[in-house]
């Protein structure tokens, strides 16, 4: 077995993010163990399993299977994990609100884990939209295992998001006996489409402003703000997006801040004012507050 050891900043909790990954969700992309995660990647078009450590100062990365692509593999955890953000200014935002000061100690090191395939999070996005969240972990995994890379190791299945070529030639009728709605079937196959035929791709917004990606997203059918800000803050880690019309988002601030339940654009723009450039960590923060630890929480 080949091991990677991969540096980790000053600012960075194992334990915060593993709880993250869990949440007590069954999520079929990842498992999660008392102190580690494994993961399945695409490593040159090949699977590879990976199992991450948490050790001393470091991550250990044991490849499991597959090729021992050490930049590669460093990339994609990397990026998972934002590794290379520094949270001090972060953490000097919310110390200097009464209300929120608190998150710098109790989830000190946790970091806006994200999902590097720009596809997987528009199709998750959609997936959780306007469903409990149990059930969308349910609606996932059957996508999943019916048309993704499936790899056994030790007895254990583990998968790999289907691909948009794949997902472009369903018919509504296939995903509807999934139990996706009409609606959410003919999104996921658009998006799928513009993906395979090379309309859009995580390189090319990665050349766009925010404005101009969101402005992309927005025009293919079945993105609204909320998904182009989701997939954007997840995906290209734009920590400008805000996830406008999130219900955990605002159940947060009615908690935390007294605003109410529906607030205002205009109020929660003069909130974000407060941590500008840090838009996306104070709103993955905030679904952090609703719950504790070993608890669920409502936000994908």
């Amino acid at each position: 077995m080949n091991q990677i050891f991969l540096p980790v900043p000053p600012q960075f909790s194992f334990q915060e993010c593993l709880w993250f990954l869990d949440r007590n969700y069954d999520d079929c992309l990842h498992e999660v163990r008392e102190n580690s995660v494994l993961k399945l990647l695409s490593i040159h078009e090949k699977p590879t399993l990976i199992e991450i450590k948490a050790l001393d100062n470091h991550l250990q990365i044991d490849v499991l299977t597959g090729e021992c692509a050490k930049d590669e593999i460093c990339h994609f955890v990397t990026e998972w994990f934002d590794l290379e953000r520094d949270l001090m200014p972060f953490y000097q935002l919310l110390a200097k609100d009464d209300d929120l000061a608190y998150m710098v100690t109790d989830y000190h090191g946790l970091r806006l884990l994200g999902i590097p395939d720009l596809f997987e999070a528009l199709c998750w996005s959609i997936i959780g939209q306007q469903i409990n969240l149990s059930f969308a972990y349910k609606l996932k995994r059957r996508l999943t295992e019916t048309y993704g890379y499936k790899q056994t190791y030790e007895g254990k299945d583990f998968y790999l998001f289907p691909k948009p070529e794949i997902i472009a030639k369903l018919t509504v009728e296939e995903l509807r006996n999934m139990q996706f709605s009409t609606r959410k079937a003919e999104y996921l196959m658009e998006i799928a489409r513009t993906f395979s035929e090379k309309i859009l791709s995580k390189t090319m917004l990665e050349g766009f402003s925010t404005a101009e990606a969101i402005k992309a997203l927005v025009a293919i059918r079945g993105i609204g703000e909320w998904t182009a800000n989701y997939a954007l803050m997840k995906s290209l880690k734009r920590l400008e997006c805000v996830t406008y019309g999130d219900v955990g988002l605002y159940n947060a601030l009615n908690a935390l801040k007294g605003l109410p339940k529906k607030p205002l654009r205009a109020d929660l723009e003069t909130f974000f004012k407060g941590f500008e450039r840090w838009e996306a960590y104070t709103v993955f923060y905030l679904w952090r507050s609703l719950a504790v630890k070993n608890k669920a929480i409502q936000s994908i």
